[in-house]
């Protein structure tokens, strides 16, 4: 074979190669199994509500108090996230904001430092007033974006964060292992920057405690042992990002670690959305070359249909609220195909 044809041919390889992989990254499980699933609309007393904004992105409040994990709105396409460098979205996080009815909020708790949880953080607190905390590496962002250092809370073990009727214990957790951005960001990380700049800094889940009940935020797929033990929940939000990909054991331990360990009455899955698609289209599910996403839901109809005080809901679409304290009666599990 002579030079020119070789090089034609592994040309010709790198096209057909780049867009077998850009055919796999569209392709996305249908939400339409899991419709049975759909938390209903709240009625009677609103207790605390919880409004869903794709990742681990959630508006908490009793009506009185307001308060979010993560704040993460800016949502780049994967080619720049992948290639490129990335920044924070002002238009996109003040639609969100406004989308969301979102005008003060007493804090942004970042549960680490991925930019899939921490680059938009500084600028919603700053554009609400809030409060923003976080690890020492959650910290870095918010200098590199020059929010006030008078305004940042740092997380630390054995600490209680107290707004309004809430109490909310961090609690140190560890993420999903898979071993990309691990470590610390150890000075001021000014955007644009690449996405692998934004480590995780350490991750944190939240017990948190109201009149109405306690609510765990998990927000990745991973567990500290141990590190939940004598505590129970009413609800859990369950990170499920990355959990398809897991053999059966890795999945039962995170079952017992977590949600054996709580005893909730009510399971949500978060963090299983695609973020590199806008808020301003329907969310979907991770594609099926990066996760499988019909495998973690599997798993969690299973486990949850074994125990009778356990509910299994979802939010189906960002900006979904919904009543989680006092949990609500839910429908029952989704008749579900393992063919689909």
């Amino acid at each position: 074979m002579t030079l020119r044809r070789l090089v034609v041919a592994i040309l010709a390889a790198l096209v057909l190669g780049g867009a077998w992989l850009w055919v796999r990254l569209g392709q996305h499980p249908s939400l339409d199994p899991y419709a049975g699933l759909a938390l209903p609309a709240r009625r009677g007393p609103v207790g605390v509500t919880v409004r869903f904004l794709g990742v681990s992105t959630l508006v908490v409040s009793d009506g009185e108090t307001v308060w979010m994990t993560d704040g993460f709105f800016s949502r780049p396409g994967f080619l720049r996230t992948a290639f490129g460098r990335i920044a924070p979205d002002a238009s996109a996080i003040a639609s969100a904001l406004d989308g969301a009815g979102v005008r003060r909020l007493a804090a942004v708790i970042v549960l680490h430092s991925h930019y899939d949880h921490a680059m938009d953080a500084p600028l919603v607190a700053a554009a609400t007033g809030a409060a923003l905390v976080g690890s020492e590496s959650t910290a870095n962002v918010a200098r590199g974006l020059d929010f006030p250092a008078a305004r940042f809370v740092a997380l630390r073990d054995g600490m209680v964060l107290r707004h309004g009727a809430f109490e909310i214990e961090p609690i140190r957790s560890r993420h999903f292992p898979h071993g990309m951005a691990m470590g610390e960001i150890t000075a001021p990380l000014v955007p644009p920057a690449r996405a692998t700049d934004y480590l995780d800094g350490g991750t944190w889940s939240l017990l948190v405690r109201h009149p109405s009940g306690t609510m765990l935020i998990h927000g990745s797929a991973g567990w500290a042992e141990g590190m939940l033990a004598g505590r129970q929940a009413d609800v859990v939000l369950l990170g499920i990002g990355g959990l398809g990909t897991k053999d059966e054991a890795y999945r039962d331990a995170y079952w017992r670690e977590v949600v054996d360990a709580t005893h909730p009455r009510l399971l949500v899955p978060i963090h299983w959305d695609d973020f590199t698609i806008p808020l301003d289209r329907p969310l979907q599910p991770m594609p099926t070359l990066l996760d499988d996403f019909d495998a973690s839901m599997r798993f969690l109809i299973e486990r949850a249909a074994t125990d009778p005080e356990l509910s299994l809901g979802m939010f189906l679409a960002a900006g979904e609220e919904r009543r989680l304290l006092p949990p609500p009666a839910l429908c029952q599990f989704v008749a579900w195909d393992a063919g689909t």
